[in-house]
């Protein structure tokens, strides 16, 4: 949904399936307008996106450019049609999104349009096999308690060797980060892997939930 979703939920999963050879592509579906944002913020996060896309490697990077924080007033289907046009474009074979239930609007808005095009009757022609939903600390944790909607882990991947490169990508993101011991701080995104990782028993983890695979 925005820029920084990717590497709070799966950054250090990117980066292994780079050094896998695998080919990446980022979507990123707001941009900040002013006068919600200033001309010189918004010229920093846009710094900061080359520069992430840079130390991933992205093969392709789509950007969508819808307005943050309003997804959930824009009509479904324009959402539905920019989404379905990357996929079709990069056709993945797995796709990364963040959790359903999400405390954010624009989180909630993007799921539900990214699953109306990756329904499974379709996948011989988009080609996606793999859904997951990945968690953003202080938009995944913060969500209103319901048991249905509740972010339950069934897929780990161990990141120990990439979680440093994690770390160092999200800093990155200076207009993002905050001080410790809040949640987008580099010790606490570090002691969420670490948890993530003791559940597996390795050092570092991220964990997500699987959302569909089609074999």
């Amino acid at each position: 949904p925005h820029p920084d979703d990717e590497t709070l939920g799966c950054g250090g999963s990117l980066l292994k399936h780079k050094s896998n050879g695998d080919s990446l592509a980022w979507l990123v579906a707001t941009r900040g307008y002013e006068p919600q944002w200033s001309a010189e913020l918004l010229a920093q996060k846009e710094r900061e996106i080359s520069a992430v896309a840079a130390a991933y490697g992205f093969d392709t990077t789509f950007r969508l450019n819808l307005p943050v924080i309003k997804l959930d007033q824009l009509p479904l289907e324009e959402i539905i049609v920019a989404l379905r046009d990357a996929v079709t474009h990069f056709k993945p074979d797995c796709v990364y999104i963040n959790h359903s239930g999400d405390v954010h609007s624009d989180h909630r808005v993007l799921f539900e349009a990214t699953m109306a095009v990756l329904k499974p009757f379709y996948t011989s022609k988009h080609g996606v096999k793999r859904v997951l939903s990945y968690e953003v600390f202080s938009s995944t944790d913060a969500a209103p308690v319901n048991p249905a909607r509740a972010f339950l882990p069934t897929v780990f991947t161990d990141v120990t060797d990439f979680v440093e490169k994690k770390l160092e990508i999200m800093g990155l993101y200076e207009s993002e980060l905050q001080p410790s011991p809040l949640p987008r701080a580099l010790d606490s995104l570090r002691a969420l892997a670490r948890v993530r990782g003791a559940t597996i028993g390795v050092e570092y983890a991220e964990a997500f939930m699987l959302v569909r695979e089609v074999s």
